[in-house]
């Protein structure tokens, strides 16, 4: 079976009619029946009920028009990626980042070896919670992201980072819990709290306290530090969150307190499964590889 002739089968499925298909590329009508007729026997099945005025698709003819479309159209990208190595490398790389240290101290300088090798290549950068994030992976908004664990990444290869993120508390600097310089399990039982509300963090941080639910006083949920920082600075509660996130809201109002006994978390880059990623996407893969083994 030839690429030629696959794409010869799929025209005449898409065009309904074997004149106009061989019109479209330019063929004669008794050629393009020809090829037809071979690939019906190299299968060794009907694919079209040929009409007076349309051909119509048998079951197997219909699985195959979809497999053409599949073959052509990875055909079709493999040849612009590899035609992409011999030209100025151009496109947007768009990455999200959960509120993490590692977002702030690895994007700048990935982005900033990158560019001097690639100055034509643009970025898109978008912040958010890992659920958000992998969503957007997902649906192909996004190329890659930086998230924080836990986090299920069983439908996405990953590296990890060289970024611990330390969790604690923000609180009021008037506060009296602002005086302190470690937070314990006992100190937070004694606090009105904001939680993050992604459910498998919660979890991690229950496990820490060694508490029920019931015995805190949670009266709000979050999902990024903008949402939350007033309210420590308020002193209407203490936010748990990491140091990292907290990083990239500093408010002399209030004070990051770390927790103890120590409770820290790893950082993932990661991009969706697939069976190949864009040349510009595998470029910054390298970038990125570079970065954590040097």
């Amino acid at each position: 079976m030839e690429i030629r002739t696959l794409y010869s089968f799929l025209t005449v499925a898409q065009e309904g009619n074997i004149t106009k298909a061989a019109d479209k590329m330019h063929l004669s009508q008794p050629a393009l029946s020809r090829q037809l007729a071979a690939l019906e026997e190299e299968f060794g099945t009907q694919l079209l009920i040929r009409g007076k005025r349309k051909i119509q698709l048998t079951e197997a003819g219909l699985l195959l028009r979809r497999r053409a479309e599949e073959i052509l159209t990875l055909v079709n990208k493999t040849e612009k990626e590899l035609f992409d190595q011999n030209e100025v490398l151009t496109g947007t790389i768009s990455i999200g980042a959960a509120e993490c240290e590692a977002a702030q101290v690895v994007l700048p300088e990935l982005i900033r070896k990158f560019h001097s090798r690639y100055p034509q290549v643009t970025y898109s950068f978008a912040s958010g919670t890992a659920d958000v994030i992998k969503e957007q992976l997902d649906s192909g908004i996004l190329d890659f992201g930086i998230l924080m664990e836990p986090v299920d990444l069983e439908r996405y290869d990953f590296v990890r980072l060289p970024f611990t993120e330390q969790w604690g508390a923000l609180v009021c600097s008037s506060s009296s819990a602002a005086q302190k310089e470690m937070l314990y399990p006992h100190d937070l039982r004694e606090l009105p709290l904001f939680f993050t509300k992604r459910s498998i963090v919660q979890n991690e941080i229950m496990n820490w306290l060694q508490t029920e639910a019931e015995q805190l006083s949670v009266i709000a949920t979050y999902d990024l530090m903008s949402n939350a920082v007033s309210f420590a600075a308020h002193d209407l509660a203490a936010v748990i969150t990491t140091k990292g996130a907290y990083g990239s809201h500093c408010d002399d109002r209030v004070r990051f307190i770390p927790f103890a006994p120590s409770l820290q978390t790893g950082t993932v880059f990661v991009w969706k499964k697939r069976p190949l990623v864009s040349f510009l996407s595998k470029r910054f893969l390298e970038e990125v590889y570079h970065y954590i083994n040097a």
